[in-house]
């Protein structure tokens, strides 16, 4: 693992405490984490699952979970409240029998513990599949007042040798599978494709920042400037345009070719002038294809260590896990998932 440092992180939650919710209380990754946590005291977290089953499994593992809260969906006080803002949020979509059976689930119960204000944030997926940890959040949390869209971003980090660090940002690797234009019943574009590519890359470069990166943001494509057709070409070059008006702070430019993203030679060559081109470090891809294989090209042949995905978008900071994650991953995660807010 490379030597990314979590400390400003951990010194801005140790000045305010969060309060994190783990859905799956009583996996020991979860509870090793949580010690860990506690230990540190910069987080507070929620465990949910029975107070007997993750108690045993503290002291099977000898993970030290004390301090952390436990709250069991089948013992719950405020259950029927619950319920009943459940069910006003779905809107008709979920009856109250259908809102209590989901909420007998970790997933809805500890998103609804966002929702409510009990948490401020929550990290699951160790045993649930992303969908399984993103559709209650879509669903009860939902998106923040003017995003269209939930996606994420990789964050990649890796040793350079001179004690310095390289960072990275990659978006959108794990939600969305293309950007298609979003119309209303009589087929007036309500949201267009390139406006969702480009809050993916303003989005993306504000995580970026959290992490003390200075975003430098490429739009990415098969083509630089025009120079090729078809495909994604149209959507990179429009999403550029949507990114800079929403972001004009932000150095974001496109579309171009990743060796003009990242070789000043070429970028400067290709696109003469960017400020972008040669010296990307937010790389924004236009589809998850090619998103999901360039952060895995990077972590595996180019030695990055990949943090996330981070979810991005929504109104409170919900993150997913990988079912193989360890750990230090859920640690990570947790750190980072805190420090969204």
């Amino acid at each position: 693992m490379s030597n990314f440092s979590f400390d400003p992180m951990i010194e801005k939650l140790k000045k305010d405490p969060k309060t994190i919710v783990f859905t799956e209380g009583t996996d020991e990754r979860i509870l090793e984490a949580t010690a860990r946590l506690l230990e540190g005291g910069f987080l507070k977290p929620i465990l949910v699952g029975s107070p007997d089953e993750v108690k045993a499994a503290a002291q099977k593992g000898n993970f030290n979970i004390s301090g952390a809260e436990i709250i069991d969906p089948a013992a719950y006080a405020g259950m029927d409240e619950m319920v009943s803002k459940m069910v006003e949020l779905r809107k008709g979509k979920m009856s109250e029998e259908e809102c209590r059976a989901a909420l007998a689930k970790s997933n809805y119960f500890g998103t609804m513990l966002v929702k409510m204000g009990k948490a401020d944030c929550l990290l699951g997926g160790a045993t649930y599949s992303t969908a399984d940890t993103v559709r209650p959040a879509l669903q009860l949390i939902k998106t923040k007042p003017g995003a269209h869209l939930v996606s994420s971003c990789f964050i990649l980090v890796r040793d350079t040798g001179d004690e310095a660090l390289q960072k990275l940002c990659m978006g959108d690797c794990a939600i969305n599978l293309s950007y298609e234009d979003s119309v209303d019943k009589e087929g007036n574009v309500t949201v267009s494709g390139a406006q969702k590519l480009a809050e993916v890359a303003v989005e993306s470069a504000r995580c970026a920042q959290i992490f003390g990166i200075e975003p430098k943001v490429a739009m990415l494509s098969f083509s630089t400037k025009g120079s090729g057709k078809g495909g994604t070409v149209a959507l990179s070059a429009e999403a550029t345009k949507v990114a800079q008006e929403m972001a004009p702070d932000l150095a974001i430019d496109g579309e171009m070719q990743f060796d003009a993203a990242v070789s000043p030679t070429v970028g400067q060559l290709k696109f003469p002038g960017s400020k972008v081109a040669g010296y990307a470090n937010t790389f924004i891809f236009p589809n998850i294809e090619a998103g999901n294989i360039g952060y895995k090209i990077a972590q595996r042949l180019g030695g990055y260590d990949a943090y996330g995905p981070i979810l991005l978008g929504l109104n409170a900071p919900i993150n997913d896990l990988s079912r193989g994650c360890v750990a230090e991953e859920v640690y990570s995660m947790a750190i980072i998932t805190a420090a969204l807010i």
